[in-house]
């Protein structure tokens, strides 16, 4: 079965917006990605799983390397150019540029990387792994930074603020499960 792009199921998932950052054969270039994840903590591994139509999916190729910029709420212009242009026709950095936006040199990779994300990931190419239409790219991190800038947030084909925090259950509400919980331990 497939969950098509605009399928209400396929649109109940909440992502942050990845802004990949790439240089190679289509020369620098940035698209939004919204199938960004941070997969490990040691070591530093980030996915991201882009159409092998894509400038960028021939630029990390071309490359070995990319950049993880995760979008912040004041950065949806970026995400919108971003995801509706081709790196293959257009000069997103240029008309990005042109826009009023800013990008700065990394320091360990080609790739430019996005001024005023949220965070910032320089990624060496770890694995690329076929999955479905989107193949994903595993990159091991080599620099990272992050602001206090809020992500972004993408459902339902809308950009989101996470502007309300809802509180995890009280330390007595947790007392009170982990002694419930000790009647379910299952025998080993």
């Amino acid at each position: 079965m497939d969950l098509s792009w605009g399928d209400k199921r396929s649109e109940q998932f909440v992502t942050n917006v990845g802004l990949i950052t790439s240089d190679g054969p289509y020369g620098p270039n940035v698209m939004a990605a919204e199938w960004t994840f941070h997969v490990s903590y040691s070591p530093g591994l980030i996915a991201v799983l882009i159409g092998q139509e894509k400038a960028t999916y021939e630029n990390i190729r071309a490359s070995g390397e990319f950049g993880v910029n995760i979008a912040s709420v004041d950065q949806s212009v970026i995400a919108s150019v971003s995801g509706r242009y081709s790196g293959k026709e257009i000069d997103k950095i240029g008309l990005l540029r042109e826009l009023g936006f800013s990008f700065h040199s990394a320091s360990k990779i080609k790739a430019p990387m996005v001024v005023g994300a949220s965070m910032n990931a320089e990624c060496l190419l770890s694995n690329e792994i076929a999955l479905g239409d989107h193949p994903m790219f595993l990159g091991k991190v080599i620099e990272a930074s992050s602001s206090d800038s809020e992500p972004l947030a993408y459902h339902k084909g809308r950009y989101w603020m996470m502007n309300q925090n809802l509180e995890k259950p009280s330390e007595e509400k947790r007392r009170r499960i982990k002694s419930m919980a000790e009647k379910y331990l299952k025998n080993e």
